[in-house]
């Protein structure tokens, strides 16, 4: 399956904003930590909102 940009600024892809999510990521700024940036026009911060909130709902492999 392609990658998606969410991030245009920082070309971030939902596959890095899934595993960042999976590492601990809980807010826009969290993803943008662990995927070594930041904000920049924060036009994807509210896609990255609604991955947030399905990583959490998702059930576990644990």
């Amino acid at each position: 399956m392609t990658a998606m940009i969410i991030c245009h600024c920082n070309v971030l892809t939902d596959r890095q904003i899934r595993d960042a999510i999976r590492a601990g990521a809980r807010r826009p700024s969290d993803t943008y930590a662990a995927c070594g940036c930041r904000a920049q026009c924060g036009a994807c911060a509210a896609e990255m909102r609604d991955l947030i909130r399905a990583g959490f709902a998702a059930p576990t492999d644990k």
